[in-house]
């Protein structure tokens, strides 16, 4: 998946190339944590500027990152080298490297590492157990200054190992105010009644798990990793309940057999936005400059809809994702990649973030701020977050719940039994990694 100072500058333009937003399909490693190298940095140390000798010579520091970022990193780096003037001498360059790259980059050559880098939430687990990152030695007031959520996706076993950067990297819905009120999209059915109608198109992607979770998350279903960090736990095709497995796979087969709706990937959503053919989709904030351009006034951006199942109506769920900043635990000058990380994650960098890249903020004032008001898709992300979980995954989720999806998404051609369907998903799901 994809992944933007002055008030009343943000555009189109600024929000045109919204970063790449993994929901990034990896699974959690299931080492021991290891011990990184400490640094003898207090937390007002760090917030104060005080007490950290410069180095003798030139302080050099690698900072990993999208070269879409390049030129708002470069503001943050030379403010950086302001704010701390004469304390050092600084020489800090910028390396192309993809966000979702990052984990598999970094440990594979991590003492070649950079110093700072960005990751999407779901690598963090891995990247702890590799002894790969830096403890933030100013862990309350960062947690102070963060969402809740923000924070706990950068925590582990109560320690918090990453700076929070941004809060957007999830999914809601895009709908064509042309077409759709705001009753429309308040329900699956009435997106697909107004579609329909018109002769047009709703889009999802059924192909992939992390979407694939909207209509499992608030079922009363329950689905999760477990201790190892490796495997899954999952009820998904229980017979018991109030909602049953089979119950879901009914409903996703209505909506997959309606003839306002078409399952398709994001490409063939935003195909269907430009020529017209689609009037709403589910996706995410990377998709909002498109979307404005093809839809203009007409653009709207809102939580999920509720989706009908055993005749109740279900608020679709979703897996919530945030960036965040580490720090290499074998960087050579650790006080400072801790104070330039800390420095590029605050709240004035977060909301220039949000002007310049469009990227909604994890900094509590900054994300309560008329300029992500004024954002639709920020907006609605932050509004779908109530009703969404970390993404936190075993490696054996991904294959099953594609399969599943792409038979759903199909009709169920071959007419396979249900609740058949429903354990063959299950199995695969919770299958440990050696099966």
């Amino acid at each position: 998946m994809k992944r933007k100072s002055v008030a009343g500058v943000l555009t189109v333009a600024l929000i045109g190339t919204m970063l790449s937003g993994c929901g990034a399909k990896e699974d959690a490693a299931g080492e021991s944590i290891s011990g990184a190298p400490e640094v003898s940095v207090s937390g007002t140390e760090l917030a104060e500027g005080a007490g950290v000798q410069a180095d003798d010579g030139v302080v050099t520091l690698t900072v990993w990152a999208e070269e879409a970022n390049f030129e708002l990193l470069n503001q943050m780096i030379d403010s950086f080298k302001e704010e701390y003037a004469g304390q050092a001498e600084f020489d800090i360059q910028l390396v192309d490297k993809a966000d979702a790259d990052t984990k598999n980059d970094l440990l594979g050559d991590i003492h070649n590492g950079a110093d700072v880098f960005p990751m999407p939430d779901d690598q963090l687990t891995s990247m702890v157990a590799a002894g790969a990152l830096m403890p933030v030695p100013n862990a309350d007031e960062i947690r102070e200054a963060n969402l809740d959520e923000a924070v706990a996706a950068a925590t582990v076993l109560d320690t918090l190992y990453a700076y929070p950067m941004t809060a957007d990297n999830g999914y809601f819905l895009y709908y064509d105010k042309n077409y759709l009120t705001e009753e429309d999209v308040m329900t699956m059915d009435g997106l697909l009644a107004v579609a329909e109608a018109n002769g047009k198109k709703v889009t999802m992607d059924w192909s992939s798990g992390w979407y694939l979770y909207a209509f499992f998350g608030n079922t009363g279903l329950d689905f999760g990793v477990n201790e190892d960090g490796v495997t899954n736990y999952c009820d998904w095709n229980s017979t018991e309940g109030s909602i049953k497995g089979v119950d879901v796979a009914e409903a996703m087969l209505a909506i997959a057999n309606h003839p306002g709706f078409l399952a398709g990937t994001d490409e063939v959503f935003l195909a269907g936005v430009q020529d017209g053919s689609v009037i709403a989709g589910v996706s995410g904030v990377w998709n909002a400059a498109e979307i404005k351009a093809a839809w203009g006034d007409n653009y709207g951006a809102v939580k999920l809809p509720t989706y009908t199942c055993a005749g109740q109506q279900i608020q679709m769920a979703s897996f919530t994702g945030y960036k965040m900043l580490g720090v290499n635990a074998y960087s050579e000058h650790p006080e400072w990649a801790l104070k330039l990380a800390d420095w590029m994650t605050n709240e004035e960098n977060q909301t220039l973030r949000l002007m310049e890249r469009g990227s909604g903020p994890s900094n509590k004032n900054a994300a309560a701020s008329e300029e992500v008001k004024n954002v639709p898709a920020i907006q609605a992300v932050i509004d779908q977050a109530q009703y969404g979980r970390l993404q936190r995954v075993g490696n054996s989720y991904w294959t099953p719940t594609q399969n599943f999806g792409n038979t759903m998404a199909a009709g169920n051609p071959t007419g396979t039994d249900l609740q058949e369907l429903m354990d063959t998903l299950v199995s695969g799901i919770t299958a440990s990694v050696t099966q």
